[in-house]
Protein backbone atom coordinates (compact mmCIF):
# COMPACT_ATOMS: atom_id res chain seq x y z
CA UNK A 1 0.00 0.00 0.00
CA UNK A 2 1.34 3.54 -1.01
CA UNK A 3 1.38 5.91 2.01
CA UNK A 4 1.65 9.98 2.41
CA UNK A 5 5.45 9.97 3.45
CA UNK A 6 6.52 13.63 3.44
CA UNK A 7 4.55 14.30 6.66
CA UNK A 8 4.98 14.25 10.24
CA UNK A 9 2.99 11.47 11.87
CA UNK A 10 2.53 10.69 15.85
CA UNK A 11 5.49 8.49 16.93
CA UNK A 12 3.77 8.34 20.57
CA UNK A 13 3.17 10.71 23.45
CA UNK A 14 6.36 11.92 24.81
CA UNK A 15 5.52 9.48 28.01
CA UNK A 16 5.87 6.26 26.07
CA UNK A 17 9.81 6.74 25.10
CA UNK A 18 12.84 6.32 27.70
CA UNK A 19 16.49 5.62 27.55
CA UNK A 20 15.64 2.28 26.21
CA UNK A 21 15.12 0.40 22.59
CA UNK A 22 11.94 0.91 21.28
CA UNK A 23 10.42 -1.19 17.93
CA UNK A 24 7.49 0.65 16.43
CA UNK A 25 6.01 0.48 13.25
CA UNK A 26 4.74 3.32 10.78
CA UNK A 27 3.90 3.09 7.56
CA UNK A 28 4.97 -0.42 6.78
CA UNK A 29 8.88 0.83 7.83
CA UNK A 30 10.29 -0.68 11.25
CA UNK A 31 11.68 1.58 13.34
CA UNK A 32 13.99 1.73 16.64
CA UNK A 33 13.57 4.53 19.01
CA UNK A 34 15.13 5.87 22.32
CA UNK A 35 16.23 8.78 24.28
CA UNK A 36 19.50 9.79 24.26
CA UNK A 37 21.29 11.35 26.99
CA UNK A 38 19.99 14.58 26.56
CA UNK A 39 16.52 13.74 26.54
CA UNK A 40 16.10 14.19 22.87
CA UNK A 41 13.92 11.21 20.93
CA UNK A 42 15.97 9.40 18.58
CA UNK A 43 14.61 7.56 15.75
CA UNK A 44 16.92 4.97 13.05
CA UNK A 45 15.52 1.94 10.30
CA UNK A 46 15.21 -0.46 13.31
CA UNK A 47 17.29 -2.83 11.00
CA UNK A 48 21.69 -3.62 11.39
CA UNK A 49 22.81 -3.66 7.47
CA UNK A 50 25.14 -6.91 8.54
CA UNK A 51 22.57 -8.93 8.83
CA UNK A 52 19.53 -7.28 9.14
CA UNK A 53 19.16 -8.27 12.78
CA UNK A 54 16.66 -5.56 14.15
CA UNK A 55 18.51 -3.18 16.28
CA UNK A 56 15.63 -3.40 18.79
CA UNK A 57 17.15 -6.63 19.86
CA UNK A 58 20.62 -5.70 20.49
CA UNK A 59 21.18 -2.92 23.47
CA UNK A 60 21.76 0.86 24.00
CA UNK A 61 25.77 1.79 25.34
CA UNK A 62 25.11 5.19 26.25
CA UNK A 63 23.94 6.87 23.08
CA UNK A 64 25.06 4.17 20.70
CA UNK A 65 23.01 1.12 19.57
CA UNK A 66 24.91 -2.59 19.42
CA UNK A 67 23.52 -4.77 17.31
CA UNK A 68 22.70 -8.10 19.40
CA UNK A 69 24.29 -10.42 16.31
CA UNK A 70 27.79 -9.01 16.56
CA UNK A 71 28.35 -6.06 18.40
CA UNK A 72 28.36 -3.77 15.21
CA UNK A 73 27.62 -0.56 16.88
CA UNK A 74 26.17 2.46 15.81
CA UNK A 75 25.42 6.10 16.55
CA UNK A 76 22.58 8.61 17.09
CA UNK A 77 23.56 9.76 13.08
CA UNK A 78 23.39 6.22 12.10
CA UNK A 79 27.05 5.54 11.71
CA UNK A 80 29.05 2.69 12.54
CA UNK A 81 31.41 3.56 15.13
CA UNK A 82 32.58 -0.22 15.70
CA UNK A 83 33.39 -3.37 14.00
CA UNK A 84 34.65 -5.98 17.00
CA UNK A 85 37.84 -7.33 15.61
CA UNK A 86 37.78 -5.08 12.70
CA UNK A 87 39.83 -1.76 12.61
CA UNK A 88 38.42 -0.55 9.42
CA UNK A 89 34.90 0.90 9.23
CA UNK A 90 32.80 0.13 5.96
CA UNK A 91 31.16 3.56 4.81
CA UNK A 92 27.79 1.04 3.62
CA UNK A 93 27.36 0.56 7.12
CA UNK A 94 25.35 3.08 7.77
CA UNK A 95 21.86 2.81 9.47
CA UNK A 96 19.01 5.88 7.79
CA UNK A 97 17.75 8.01 10.51
CA UNK A 98 14.45 10.21 10.60
CA UNK A 99 13.91 13.48 11.77
CA UNK A 100 11.47 13.77 15.45
CA UNK A 101 10.50 16.49 17.06
CA UNK A 102 9.03 16.69 20.55
CA UNK A 103 6.00 19.44 21.61
CA UNK A 104 3.29 19.32 23.75
CA UNK A 105 4.21 16.11 25.17
CA UNK A 106 3.57 14.73 21.74
CA UNK A 107 6.99 12.81 19.96
CA UNK A 108 6.37 13.82 16.37
CA UNK A 109 8.25 11.71 13.30
CA UNK A 110 9.05 12.76 9.64
CA UNK A 111 8.56 9.86 7.45
CA UNK A 112 9.53 11.51 4.16
CA UNK A 113 13.07 12.96 3.13
CA UNK A 114 14.75 14.15 5.82
CA UNK A 115 15.60 17.49 4.15
CA UNK A 116 12.06 18.25 3.56
CA UNK A 117 11.19 18.10 7.45
CA UNK A 118 9.97 21.48 8.37
CA UNK A 119 8.68 21.46 11.58
CA UNK A 120 6.87 24.67 11.16
CA UNK A 121 3.85 22.07 9.45
CA UNK A 122 3.45 20.10 12.51
CA UNK A 123 -0.08 20.20 13.72
CA UNK A 124 -0.74 22.53 16.55
CA UNK A 125 -3.63 24.47 18.00
CA UNK A 126 -4.22 27.24 20.42
CA UNK A 127 -6.08 25.77 22.59
CA UNK A 128 -3.53 23.62 23.75
CA UNK A 129 -1.35 26.00 25.51
CA UNK A 130 -3.78 29.07 26.08
CA UNK A 131 -5.18 29.36 29.59
CA UNK A 132 -8.72 28.15 30.22
CA UNK A 133 -8.69 24.80 28.55
CA UNK A 134 -8.20 21.60 30.26
CA UNK A 135 -5.81 19.70 28.10
CA UNK A 136 -5.83 15.58 28.57
CA UNK A 137 -3.59 13.06 27.05
CA UNK A 138 -5.57 10.19 26.52
CA UNK A 139 -4.61 6.63 25.37
CA UNK A 140 -3.45 4.54 22.16
CA UNK A 141 -6.14 2.53 20.27
CA UNK A 142 -5.13 -0.31 18.21
CA UNK A 143 -7.54 -1.31 15.42
CA UNK A 144 -7.37 -3.50 13.13
CA UNK A 145 -8.37 -1.27 10.52
CA UNK A 146 -6.57 0.70 7.44
CA UNK A 147 -6.29 4.69 8.58
CA UNK A 148 -8.03 5.39 5.40
CA UNK A 149 -11.53 4.00 6.92
CA UNK A 150 -10.28 5.57 10.39
CA UNK A 151 -10.07 9.12 9.06
CA UNK A 152 -13.31 8.96 6.97
CA UNK A 153 -14.96 8.25 10.19
CA UNK A 154 -13.87 11.32 11.25
CA UNK A 155 -15.31 13.29 9.58
CA UNK A 156 -18.83 11.98 9.57
CA UNK A 157 -21.25 13.21 11.28
CA UNK A 158 -24.20 11.73 10.35
CA UNK A 159 -22.68 8.11 12.24
CA UNK A 160 -22.89 9.47 15.51
CA UNK A 161 -27.10 8.89 15.48
CA UNK A 162 -26.47 4.63 14.96
CA UNK A 163 -23.46 3.97 16.25
CA UNK A 164 -22.92 6.04 19.50
CA UNK A 165 -27.00 6.56 20.51
CA UNK A 166 -25.99 6.51 23.80
CA UNK A 167 -22.98 8.95 23.78
CA UNK A 168 -22.94 11.03 21.89
CA UNK A 169 -26.45 10.57 19.38
CA UNK A 170 -29.70 10.86 20.05
CA UNK A 171 -32.82 10.23 17.32
CA UNK A 172 -33.46 13.78 17.09
CA UNK A 173 -29.89 14.10 15.04
CA UNK A 174 -31.03 11.42 12.68
CA UNK A 175 -32.24 13.52 9.57
CA UNK A 176 -30.31 16.96 10.41
CA UNK A 177 -28.18 17.55 7.02
CA UNK A 178 -24.45 17.56 7.37
CA UNK A 179 -22.69 21.02 5.91
CA UNK A 180 -19.35 20.43 4.46
CA UNK A 181 -16.47 23.00 2.72
CA UNK A 182 -12.73 22.27 2.16
CA UNK A 183 -10.64 24.64 3.74
CA UNK A 184 -7.47 24.53 2.44
CA UNK A 185 -5.76 21.23 3.17
CA UNK A 186 -8.58 20.91 6.07
CA UNK A 187 -11.42 19.00 5.63
CA UNK A 188 -14.56 19.98 7.63
CA UNK A 189 -17.86 18.90 7.99
CA UNK A 190 -20.73 19.91 10.51
CA UNK A 191 -24.14 19.94 11.91
CA UNK A 192 -26.43 21.82 14.73
CA UNK A 193 -29.13 20.56 16.54
CA UNK A 194 -31.75 22.72 17.50
CA UNK A 195 -33.82 22.42 20.82
CA UNK A 196 -33.51 19.10 21.43
CA UNK A 197 -33.04 16.90 24.38
CA UNK A 198 -29.25 16.81 25.51
CA UNK A 199 -27.15 13.22 24.19
CA UNK A 200 -26.15 11.30 27.08
CA UNK A 201 -22.76 12.67 26.55
CA UNK A 202 -24.11 15.98 28.17
CA UNK A 203 -26.38 14.32 30.32
CA UNK A 204 -23.27 13.30 32.54
CA UNK A 205 -21.69 15.97 31.85
CA UNK A 206 -21.86 18.84 33.12
CA UNK A 207 -25.63 17.59 33.27
CA UNK A 208 -28.21 19.24 31.03
CA UNK A 209 -31.39 18.78 31.78
CA UNK A 210 -33.81 20.95 29.87
CA UNK A 211 -33.49 21.22 25.76
CA UNK A 212 -30.08 22.51 24.38
CA UNK A 213 -28.60 23.40 21.06
CA UNK A 214 -25.60 20.86 20.19
CA UNK A 215 -22.82 20.90 17.57
CA UNK A 216 -20.29 18.43 15.82
CA UNK A 217 -17.78 19.90 13.99
CA UNK A 218 -15.40 17.30 12.10
CA UNK A 219 -11.24 18.81 10.77
CA UNK A 220 -9.74 16.55 9.10
CA UNK A 221 -6.21 17.50 8.84
CA UNK A 222 -4.43 15.52 5.97
CA UNK A 223 -2.59 13.11 6.23
CA UNK A 224 -4.23 12.20 9.43
CA UNK A 225 -5.18 14.05 12.23
CA UNK A 226 -9.03 14.57 13.56
CA UNK A 227 -10.28 17.48 15.68
CA UNK A 228 -14.08 16.90 16.55
CA UNK A 229 -15.49 20.38 17.98
CA UNK A 230 -18.76 19.13 20.20
CA UNK A 231 -20.63 21.01 22.71
CA UNK A 232 -23.86 22.35 24.03
CA UNK A 233 -26.00 25.09 25.09
CA UNK A 234 -28.97 26.18 26.86
CA UNK A 235 -31.59 26.33 23.91
CA UNK A 236 -32.75 30.07 25.65
CA UNK A 237 -29.18 30.87 24.69
CA UNK A 238 -29.97 31.20 21.03
CA UNK A 239 -25.94 31.22 20.16
CA UNK A 240 -24.72 32.12 16.70
CA UNK A 241 -22.49 29.00 15.04
CA UNK A 242 -19.17 31.69 15.78
CA UNK A 243 -20.49 31.60 19.68
CA UNK A 244 -19.62 27.92 20.50
CA UNK A 245 -17.27 29.26 23.10
CA UNK A 246 -20.09 30.01 25.31
CA UNK A 247 -21.15 26.73 25.52
CA UNK A 248 -20.12 23.44 26.87
CA UNK A 249 -17.28 23.02 24.30
CA UNK A 250 -14.91 19.81 24.20
CA UNK A 251 -12.49 19.31 21.33
CA UNK A 252 -11.49 15.38 20.84
CA UNK A 253 -8.07 14.68 18.90
CA UNK A 254 -7.52 11.78 17.25
CA UNK A 255 -3.76 11.53 15.78
CA UNK A 256 -3.75 8.57 13.34
CA UNK A 257 -0.91 6.59 12.96
CA UNK A 258 -0.58 4.40 10.12
CA UNK A 259 0.70 0.88 11.39
CA UNK A 260 0.41 -1.10 8.09
CA UNK A 261 -2.54 -1.64 5.13
CA UNK A 262 -4.43 -3.15 8.09
CA UNK A 263 -3.67 -1.63 11.17
CA UNK A 264 -3.91 1.88 12.72
CA UNK A 265 -2.85 3.28 16.31
CA UNK A 266 -5.60 6.23 17.16
CA UNK A 267 -3.77 8.19 19.85
CA UNK A 268 -6.57 10.24 21.17
CA UNK A 269 -7.10 13.37 23.55
CA UNK A 270 -9.34 15.76 25.02
CA UNK A 271 -9.69 19.91 25.54
CA UNK A 272 -12.33 21.36 27.34
CA UNK A 273 -13.19 25.01 28.30
CA UNK A 274 -15.17 23.86 31.58
CA UNK A 275 -14.52 22.17 34.55
CA UNK A 276 -10.59 22.86 34.34
CA UNK A 277 -8.72 21.24 36.93
CA UNK A 278 -11.25 18.67 38.10
CA UNK A 279 -9.66 15.80 37.84
CA UNK A 280 -13.06 13.99 38.07
CA UNK A 281 -14.61 14.98 35.31
CA UNK A 282 -11.17 14.13 33.27
CA UNK A 283 -12.17 11.07 34.47
CA UNK A 284 -15.91 10.90 33.68
CA UNK A 285 -15.27 12.26 30.30
CA UNK A 286 -12.44 9.42 29.70
CA UNK A 287 -14.63 7.03 30.45
CA UNK A 288 -17.38 8.02 28.14
CA UNK A 289 -14.75 8.29 25.03
CA UNK A 290 -13.48 4.88 25.72
CA UNK A 291 -17.00 3.74 25.44
CA UNK A 292 -17.51 5.73 22.01
CA UNK A 293 -14.78 4.99 20.51
CA UNK A 294 -14.97 1.10 21.44
CA UNK A 295 -17.82 1.32 19.68
CA UNK A 296 -15.80 2.79 16.35
CA UNK A 297 -13.28 0.12 16.97
CA UNK A 298 -16.09 -2.22 16.75
CA UNK A 299 -17.72 -1.15 13.49
CA UNK A 300 -14.32 -0.11 11.35
CA UNK A 301 -12.82 -3.64 12.41
CA UNK A 302 -15.71 -5.38 10.91
CA UNK A 303 -15.76 -3.19 8.09
CA UNK A 304 -11.97 -3.85 7.46
CA UNK A 305 -12.56 -7.82 7.82
CA UNK A 306 -15.59 -7.68 5.19
CA UNK A 307 -13.10 -5.95 2.60
CA UNK A 308 -10.56 -8.62 3.05
CA UNK A 309 -13.11 -11.19 3.04
CA UNK A 310 -15.37 -9.81 0.07
CA UNK A 311 -12.47 -8.04 -1.39
CA UNK A 312 -14.74 -5.52 -2.05
CA UNK A 313 -13.04 -2.10 -2.98
CA UNK A 314 -15.75 0.64 -4.46
CA UNK A 315 -18.62 1.43 -1.65
CA UNK A 316 -21.78 2.94 -3.44
CA UNK A 317 -21.76 6.77 -1.79
CA UNK A 318 -24.65 9.12 -1.00
CA UNK A 319 -24.60 12.45 -0.10
CA UNK A 320 -23.08 12.22 3.49
CA UNK A 321 -19.93 10.86 1.80
CA UNK A 322 -18.86 14.23 0.56
CA UNK A 323 -15.90 14.73 2.85
CA UNK A 324 -14.76 11.17 2.59
CA UNK A 325 -14.97 11.46 -1.16
CA UNK A 326 -12.84 14.95 -0.53
CA UNK A 327 -10.48 13.29 1.96
CA UNK A 328 -9.70 10.30 -0.26
CA UNK A 329 -9.25 12.48 -3.54
CA UNK A 330 -6.69 14.82 -0.98
CA UNK A 331 -5.27 11.70 -0.23
CA UNK A 332 -4.17 10.29 -3.99
CA UNK A 333 -3.00 13.78 -4.90
CA UNK A 334 -0.68 13.86 -2.41
CA UNK A 335 0.97 10.38 -3.09
CA UNK A 336 0.46 11.58 -6.59
CA UNK A 337 2.87 14.30 -6.13
CA UNK A 338 5.41 12.49 -4.17
CA UNK A 339 5.86 9.70 -6.70
CA UNK A 340 5.59 11.84 -9.56
CA UNK A 341 9.52 13.02 -9.94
Amino acid sequence: MEFVRNAWYVAGWSSEFYNGLISVSILDEKIVMFRNSSGKVIALEDCCPHRFLPLSMGKLIGDDIQCGYHGITYNCNGECIRIPGQKKIQKTLMVPTYSVHEQHNIVWIWMGKNSMADTSKIFDMPQLSQSGWEVNQGEAMHLNSNYLYVAENLVDPAHVSFVHPSTLGSLASEDVPVEFETEGDVIVAWRWIRNSPPIGFFKEFPGYKKNVDRWHYYYLHLPSIAVIDFGSIDSKENIKENQRHLGTQLFALHFLTPVSSDQTIDRWMHLRNVAVGDQKATAKINSMFRVTFAEDKKILEAIQKQTNDKQKQNSVHVSIDKGSIAYRRKIKELIRSETSF
